[in-house]
């Protein structure tokens, strides 16, 4: 044999033996690399969930304290309520420091202070179904759980009106209700 057949049978069997040993060990490496693919997406997946759950439950909490600081409020407000029965409920209020009765011409929302009316709503008695001209619909109520009043529904708002507080349309002006006489 010459030495190029021998060199071409050592050139084959090492190609033979060393292919598949080098696809295993290609395999192998293969393997190896999805699996840690898989166990990085389920880390991954994990971290998420855990992320999720935090958040979940950051919400809850704040939900939780807000309502909390809301029945606080109210409770600390209950005391110092609206009480028609009495006559000078309004006085040592901070919104009616520079009230001082009714004044012809004029009429006084708590907090603003007194603004001028068109003679024909002086003394105008308001009622259910009316509408509120525009010019006063600005006069909002600030609290109206001091009043005793329920929130106003979506699109609705408390106004001061002399001295009666109506639930007004914001888009129309259309009275909804009436509370007479408050001070």
């Amino acid at each position: 044999m010459n030495r190029l057949t021998k060199a071409a049978i050592v050139a084959l069997a090492l190609t033979t033996t060393a292919t598949p040993l080098a696809a295993q060990a290609q395999n192998r490496d293969h393997r190896e690399w999805r699996q840690e693919r898989r166990e990085d997406r389920h880390d991954r997946r994990e971290d998420r969930r855990e992320w999720r759950e935090d958040r979940r439950e950051d919400r809850r909490e704040w939900r939780e304290d807000r309502r909390d600081d809301r029945r606080d409020y109210r409770q600390s407000r209950h005391y110092d309520r609206w009480d028609r029965n009495n006559r000078d409920w309004w006085r040592g209020r901070p919104e009616f420091r520079d009230y001082r009765g009714a004044r012809q011409g004029y009429w006084y929302a708590p907090g603003r202070g007194y603004y001028r009316v068109e003679p024909r709503y002086y003394g105008y008695r308001w009622r259910q179904g009316g509408y509120l001209p525009s010019a006063y619909r600005g006069y909002y109520v600030d609290d109206p759980y001091y009043y005793g009043l329920r929130p106003a529904p979506r699109g609705y708002r408390y106004v001061h009106a002399n001295n009666d507080i109506l639930l007004i349309a914001v888009a129309t002006g259309l009275i909804a209700s009436v509370l007479h006489d408050v001070y």
